[in-house]
Order: structure tokens, then sequence, then C-alpha cells
């Protein structure tokens, strides 16, 4: 009896409150590396910056990237500068790409975009080599599984 319980129990927390997830590609990197296994919590809302694992739209995969835009934002970057419905926005989890590119060299070309209602604008770390809303569109909020909230292997205490 014990061990039906321990398992509709584990049934119950993979699949509606968190699943591990392994990181495939190097879309996040210098935040995720290829291979790096986390936990997505499947509970709590979605805000800016978070980094969401989501199913492609156009693969049969999932893709863990970081969320730019909500529903009704207006994400406009220049010069590889963000702004969020005007305002302008640090992203400190860029610091190391942006330190590797040659002068006048940008990670992220200009764009501006309205997120739809109900949808998610979402970009890779490692913007030069990341499919994300750039080439596929906004995430529809459904096709979200959640959010990464813990990178266990390999464990690293500064977790971003």
């Amino acid at each position: 009896m014990a061990l039906v319980c321990a398992l509709v129990f584990v049934f119950l927390c993979r699949n509606f409150i968190f699943t591990p997830v392994k990181v495939v590609g190097q879309s996040m990197q210098p935040t995720y590396e290829n291979q790096d296994r986390v936990i997505v919590s499947k509970i709590g809302h979605i805000k800016h910056f978070d980094t969401i694992v989501f199913h492609s739209p156009i693969e049969k995969e999932d893709y863990i990237k970081r969320v730019i835009g909500l529903p009704d934002d207006t994400i406009e970057i220049q010069d590889d500068t963000l702004y969020i419905n005007g305002q302008k926005y640090e992203e400190p989890y860029l610091k190391q790409n942006k330190s590797q590119l040659l002068p006048n060299q940008r990670l992220t070309e200009n764009i501006k975009i309205k997120v739809p209602k109900d949808h998610i604008f979402v970009l890779g770390d490692n913007r030069q080599n990341s499919m994300d809303s750039r080439q596929i569109g906004c995430i529809s909020k459904d096709a979200v599984i959640g959010k990464a909230i813990f990178r266990f292997h390999p464990f690293m205490e500064n977790y971003e």
C-alpha cells in the first residue's frame, strides 16, 4: 500500500507540480549549457525574464528560453538595448556573450513587436544561435510547460 501511495504521489507531482527537463542545444548559453538538467515548476505565474520551457510550435521538441514580453507588451530592441513598453531594461545575462563581439557587431537585430493576447515573446540568451520568437513567433501561453527553477545537474550555486 505504501508503494502505491508513493507512486501516486510521484505521478501527481510530476504531472501537475514539477518535472525534470534536459537542456538540448546552445541557445541559452552561458545561463544553461547543452545537457544541463533543470527542474521545471508547473505552478505559479510567469513574469519578465523568467526562463521557461515550452512545446515548440514547429518541432516535436521542448525549448527553453527567456521571457522578454508578456501579453500586450510592446518589445523593442534597438542597438542591443531592450525596451519593454518604452522602458529601458538591462540584460545582465547577456554580458558574457556581448564581451565576445567584434566592434560594431550586435547580439540582436533591431526589432519592434506587440505581443498578442495570450502569448509571450521569448529569446535565447545566446541570441546569435537561438531559434526563438524572432523566427517562430510569439508562443501561446498554452504551450508553456513551466518555469525553470533549479538546475540539478551540474549543480551551480550562482543559478540565474
